[in-house]
């Protein structure tokens, strides 16, 4: 029974733990589809500048 409860214990930690990484990786993941998008903006803004 001790074992149980310890590995149920174990798992809501685990996953205490998780949230705020899941979250982190995903803010990571915004703002470099962000900065991508920019980019990307920015480098067709450029060529069609060149070109006319």
């Amino acid at each position: 029974m001790g074992r149980i409860l310890l590995a149920i214990a174990a798992i809501i930690v685990a996953f205490m733990l998780l949230g705020p990484l899941v979250g982190f990786i995903f803010t990571l993941l915004k703002w470099a589809l962000v900065i991508g998008a920019v980019a990307l903006g920015v480098m067709l803004l450029t060529k069609w500048a060149k070109r006319s």
